[in-house]
Parts: structure tokens; sequence; C-alpha cells
């Protein structure tokens, strides 16, 4: 017989059972496992497993929301059950072998009637009463991107600014400083409603309304190749209105170039309102940041070779695209192999396993991976246009090149006679190509003329002119 239970105070599950003490215990999530401490023996024991862990060097944090299985060979748990309790960082409820793990949310406010009194509320509120900026990056499921660059340059500069970031869960860990809100919580929908600026990366959700003297900065997450919003594919009344509707959301839009600036300003309809040509913040660390910090929190060597595996996400699947075996591209190319899923992905999708393998889609900022890496390999994502900044080769995995670009999403250049680096249909090409030292005379041209257009405001110093421009326009004080 085995029983489940929550310690409050100490933040862990216990599974206690009789009969010969188990070899292990563990919770096994798609993000992250945890293993349980086992005490006993005889006709007893026990098994404590920690609700909080610690990653890439930080601090520890709450489990990401999902479901657990609950692995403790040679027991039986299937009579295992306990219904949702709420701790101070996570809530979980128990159902055989599974342990599902959310947000610290009080489950009433999850209910319609719950959410519906929240956002009356939300909307009988004042509103921009409060000298504090809001910030969201992908929807909070992490602190990275623009805004976080953002929000370190506005904590030098105005440290009397409050700053909340709105995040999943509270394993998303928020800069120094600043005040976790989860979404949906009554603290989220209060901040939403307060704060004087709202700086966001992507679509403003859960029906925003704006307050008296509220503004908000869009910064976006990347220099688009694919057709973005109104330049997609095909006729739809309904995603034209969606997009008109919430580009009107926003005071100022930020752009990394002037490519952009043309791009999105049509995309979105944003007519009649400013453009922020200023580079992109989240790009300050790749001219300011230590390569080797960051390898060092990744756990890998001063030495060795580095690829980073990016891809963007598709419109038609869940999961990250799987063109790559990392392991045996780790084999192959006597490499580390970092695997970065989409945003997009996070909660569809688990971290890939491995010889030399090191799944970062969880690692919170994109940039500081880009720095450690020695060489990109990615196919239509915006991170092109960030990684050129650092100058090192980059690949381009096209398999599905033909598909994506005529009928998924379409491009707005020629990705093939334009590309800093080479286009491969497979791995083996891939392979080939990493190992052949000429690539990078052959390309160097191509990659000149690249930088010129895409990289030229990208100095290190963005983040600097945007909150200049954020305090200038008294859109916060400090």
């Amino acid at each position: 017989m085995t029983t489940a239970r929550i310690d409050d105070a100490a933040e862990t599950l216990v599974i206690a059972g009789t009969g010969p003490r188990p070899s292990s215990a563990e919770l096994i999530g798609p993000r992250a496992s945890v293993a349980a401490r086992i005490t006993g023996g005889g006709k007893t024991w026990k098994a404590t497993v920690p609700l909080r862990a610690s990653r890439w060097g930080g601090p520890e944090l709450p489990l990401p929301a999902g479901d657990y299985e609950i692995r403790i060979p040679g027991v039986d748990l299937g009579g295992l059950a306990l219904a949702p309790e709420v701790l101070s960082g996570v809530r979980i409820a128990v159902r055989g072998g599974t342990a599902v793990i959310a947000a610290p949310v009080d489950p009433a406010y999850e209910t319609p009637e719950g959410q519906a009194t929240l956002e009356g509320r939300y909307l009988a509120h004042a509103g921009g009463t409060e000298n504090a900026v809001f910030f969201e990056s992908f929807y909070g499921r992490t602190v990275g991107c623009n805004p976080q660059a953002i929000d370190r340059a506005l904590a030098a500069a105005a440290p009397a600014v409050v700053r909340y970031w709105s995040v999943a869960d509270l394993s998303v860990a928020v800069p120094h400083g600043a005040i976790a809100v989860v979404e949906g919580s009554p603290e989220w929908w209060r901040a939403r409603a307060s704060v004087r600026l709202l700086v966001v990366n992507d679509w403003l959700r859960r029906r925003f309304a704006r307050k008296p003297g509220q503004k908000v900065l869009q910064t976006w997450h990347g220099t688009p190749l694919k057709r973005l919003a109104l330049h997609r594919p095909g006729f739809d009344l309904r995603r034209m209105a969606a997009v008109v509707k919430e580009s009107r959301r926003w005071d100022v839009l930020l752009a990394q170039n002037a490519y952009s600036e043309r791009i999105l300003r049509k995309a979105y309809a944003f007519f009649g309102r400013p453009i922020w040509v200023e580079g992109y913040p989240r790009d300050d660390v790749l001219v300011t940041g230590d390569a080797a910090a960051i390898r060092a929190d990744l756990g890998i060597g001063a030495d060795e070779r580095v690829l980073l595996y990016a891809p963007t996400w598709r419109d038609d699947r869940a999961a990250m695209v799987d063109f790559v075996d990392a392991e045996a591209l780790a084999r192959q190319t006597d490499s580390v192999v970092l695997v970065r899923g989409h945003s997009r992905t996070i909660d569809t999708d688990r971290d890939r396993a491995g010889a030399r393998v090191i799944d970062v889609t969880g690692y919170p900022e994109t940039s500081k991976l880009l720095l450690a890496a020695d060489a990109l390999i990615t196919d239509y994502s915006s991170v092109m246009f960030d990684f050129s900044v650092t100058g090192k080769p980059m690949f381009f995995l096209v398999p599905d090149l033909d598909h994506y670009r005529g009928q998924l999403r379409g491009f707005y250049f020629d990705l093939e006679s334009r590309a800093p680096g080479p286009l491969v249909r497979s791995q083996e090409e891939l392979v080939t190509a990493l190992a052949d030292p000429t690539l990078t005379e052959a390309f160097a041209q191509r990659y000149a003329a690249w930088r010129a257009q895409f990289n030229t405001r990208d100095d290190g110093h963005a983040a600097e002119r945007v909150v200049a421009r954020i305090l200038d326009q008294g859109y916060v004080t400090r």
C-alpha cells in the first residue's frame, strides 16, 4: 500500500509505502525531473520528492507546470490520490502514477465565474496610477528577449520604477528586484491595470483594456523572413480584423532595422504611430557579454566546440521540428549540441536528451546561447538576424524549404540567394558543410552585406537608447 501527502513547509511530495525499500524514486516531467530522498527500511519506507529544482546554475525554483510521471520501480502506484493543494510555489494533485503540477493559483479563480470576477475588477480599476512597468515575454513562458534587456537597463537608469513580470508559473525566474505575477491571478490582473507602461514582445491577451495614462511598447521578437500578420498566405477576414484590433493597442513599436520598420508597419497596419529603430536590446549581450561564463553555467568546457540548433516553429505542428539527430550530430562533429525549441513548443514538447546534448529550450535568454555557440544551425528563424551580430558561421537546415516557402508561410526575400551561410537539405549535408573550412570565405561577401542591412544599430547600447526614450516621453519617471 502507498500513500501520498504534501509537506507544506518543505514544499515536498511525500510518498510512503510498505514492503521492501525501493532503489529510487523520481518525478519525471517534460522539462524538468527531480529525484527523491528515500528513507526507512524493513516494513515501511518513505520517498521525499522536492517540488523545486535548480537549472543553469540558477536558484532553486518551483517545478514547471505539467504532468510528471512518478517513477518508483517495483511499487504499485495505482491507488495514489491527492486532491489539489496550493502551496506558495506550485499547485499539485496526484492521480495514480501521475503528479499534476500547475501554477499556484486558487482553482476558484480559474473557473469562468472566478475569471469573470477578476476581469470585472480589472475593468473597473481606474488604472495607470502606479509608476510601474508590466513586462511580458512570449506569453509569460520565459523572461527574456527584448523585454528583459529593457528591464535590465531600466532598473539601472530608474531604480525607483516598480517592475512586474507576467509569468506562466513560478518556475520562470524574474530579474533581481522585479515582482513575479502569475497570469490569471488576482495580482496579475491588478498589476496589469495599475501600471503606466506595458512592455511586451507578442500579442496582448485576455481582453486588454487600456487605462487612462497607460502606454504600450510592443518590442516584437525578431526581424522577419517569414510573412507575418496581414501578409500571411490566404485571405482570412477574422485574422485581419484581429491583427488590426491588436495593433491599435500599441503606442510604440520597436524595430531592429529599417527593413523591419517597413514590413512591421504594413503587416500590422501600424500607421500614424512611432516605430523606434534602435537595434534590438536583446542583442546587446552579443557585444558586451561573457561567453565563458555562459558556457560554465551550462557545464560546457572552454575548449569544446558548441553547435546551437534553433529551428522556428511550424504552423502545422505542435512539437519542435525533428530534422536533427542531436546525439548523432554531436558524435559526427565532435561537438556539444545545444537544442533550442521555439517558445511556442515549450508547453507542447519535451526536452531532447543524449550524450553531449543539452536541451536549452527552457533557458531564459536565447541571445546568451547565441553568444556561447561557435556556430548556429537554423532554418527560417529570426535568430539568423541576431546571430549575425557575432560574425560567427551559420548553417541553414531546410529540408522542407519548398513546402514552407510555397505553402505554409512564404518569405519576404529569397533566402537561397542571400543567406550568409549554406542551405542544406539533410543532416549528412550539414555534417559535410560543418567540416568544410572554405565556407567562411565563400560566404564572406554575403555575410558583410547581411550585417550592413540588418545589424547597423546592434552596437551593445540598444536597451539604453530605448530606456532613454521611455523616460524622455514620460511613460514612467525616475
